[in-house]
């Protein structure tokens, strides 16, 4: 069977950023080779989206150095912003690129910079044979946003691999946050929000990489502003057994995005039957779902606002009755999670079809 050649960020296997972009390719990768489609993997280092010249030079000599019709699934991180690296040989070679986030959509870029990657992206996507999304609302995105065709651009949701459920605490208390604190994940909004509800008894364990140092410090200091030293933890990244400890640890998984194609980890609780808390924003919505009854096994509330994330909160914590309709509506959920042999039979198709 045809060789595929996977452009990847340098972190992908990088233990101290599990980010959901990686772990995804990662998990594509690894069920395409099982099912007996080679992938040759390579992982380009650079600042992606925006790489320095020497990542643009390795770039575009790993692009010179395939043959002609060559199938190439690339990572939008390192492909989108740099256009005039890729367009010199998507004629030739078979490109479908896979976008985990519209470069444009990272928050907190200035309006020029969301400017010129919106442009960049659009450029790229413009030469690529095939699209591929995590969600529909991310396909939707592209769609309208770059004026792609629909034919165009496929959807690959995210699998989830399975996991035994989750006990569950009585009083519903032990919270967590799986999420890169980053402002788009939210962790202040979170902070303002479990200090509205600090009379009452719960722990959260925040488990996510601590590489935007600035950031982090901000959210540090928060915490210590409210007092919630001892109740809210910032433990860094976890991966393997320690993440799937962290979902059986848990009561309520929350999710306090401000942006968000999918959620990944949103469906990784749900796989353990822990309920979920998130925002009303993008793909999170379109991830946690609902159960075969039509039962939502979560809450969704609007983005940025801790009041509305602290009443949400305070009604888990004071509601038994909630809580027990919600944990019995994860369950549900969680009988209808797809894997990632699904995700990986999805882009096998699309891969087939740019070999005809």
């Amino acid at each position: 069977m045809t060789e595929v050649v996977a452009i990847l960020p340098g972190t992908v296997a990088d233990p101290a950023t599990p980010s959901g972009g990686n772990i995804y390719d990662r998990h594509l990768c690894q069920e395409l080779a099982a099912a007996g489609r080679p992938v040759r993997e390579i992982a380009v280092d650079g600042d992606w989206p925006r790489p320095g010249p020497a990542a643009r030079a390795r770039l575009a000599d790993i692009l010179a150095g395939l043959p002609d019709g060559t199938v190439v699934l690339a990572d939008g991180l390192v492909v989108c912003g740099v256009p005039e690296v890729v367009a010199p040989h998507a004629g030739r070679l078979r490109l479908a690129v896979l976008v985990h986030l519209p470069l444009a959509d990272e928050t907190g870029l200035a309006p020029a910079d969301a400017s010129a990657l919106d442009a960049a992206e659009r450029a790229t996507l413009a030469v690529a044979d095939a699209v591929l999304a995590t969600s529909d609302w991310t396909a939707r995105r592209l769609v309208d946003g770059h004026g792609l065709a629909a034919g165009r651009v496929h959807v690959a949701r995210p699998g989830v691999a399975p996991g035994p459920l989750a006990a569950g605490s009585p009083g519903g208390g032990r919270l967590a946050c799986v999420a890169s604190v980053t402002p788009r994940k939210g962790h202040d909004v979170l902070v303002d929000a479990l200090a509205t509800v600090a009379d009452l008894d719960w722990e959260c364990t925040c488990a996510g990489a601590l590489t935007a140092a600035g950031h982090v410090e901000r959210v540090r200091s928060r915490i210590a502003h409210y007092g919630l030293t001892e109740r809210v933890r910032l433990v860094g990244p976890r991966a393997g057994a320690a993440l799937a400890a962290t979902f059986g640890a848990a009561d309520l998984l929350v999710l306090p995005s401000h942006a968000e194609t999918y959620g990944m980890v949103v469906t990784e609780a749900l796989a353990r039957g822990v309920p979920v808390l998130t925002t009303e924003v993008g793909g999170a919505p379109e991830a946690l779902g609902r159960a075969g009854d039509g039962s939502l096994p979560g809450m969704l509330v609007p983005p940025g606002d801790p009041a509305a994330l602290g009443g949400a909160l305070r009604r888990w914590l004071t509601d038994a009755g909630l809580r027990e309709r919600l944990r019995a509506a994860a369950g549900r959920r969680r009988a209808g999670l797809a894997g990632w042999d699904a995700t990986a039979a999805t882009v096998a198709g699309v891969l087939d079809g740019l070999r005809r």
